[in-house]
């Protein structure tokens, strides 16, 4: 996968409720381990990321209005994008299957 071959990382930072996930190459980090520093923070409460997984908002809105905010290189960014297509297609049925709706 590039992600690895690049050793790109990436930080979660949700809220309402709180949560951090830190994910690299080296595996996945969740709560309180998740302070490592990443190439690219993405902030936002749960409720965005979940409009973002389900395709009801898209990023560039989300950026747009403040509801997602990202710090890192825009270069990191735009790399990071086409390597979450997989997630976006299965998120949904994920969601459903714990019972998550909307």
């Amino acid at each position: 996968m590039r992600a690895r071959e690049d050793g790109l990382s990436v930080r979660l930072v949700h809220t309402k409720p709180d949560c951090e996930i830190f994910v690299a190459p080296q595996g996945v980090l969740i709560g309180e381990q998740a302070t490592s520093i990443a190439a690219i923070t993405l902030r936002m409460s749960c409720d965005t990321a979940h409009a973002l997984w389900m395709g009801r908002l898209m990023v560039p809105v989300a950026i747009a209005t403040g509801r997602l905010r990202i710090r890192g290189k825009v270069a990191k960014v735009l790399e990071l994008v086409p390597m979450l297509r997989p997630a976006f297609d299965r998120y949904p049925d994920i969601a459903a299957a714990a019972g998550i709706h909307g």
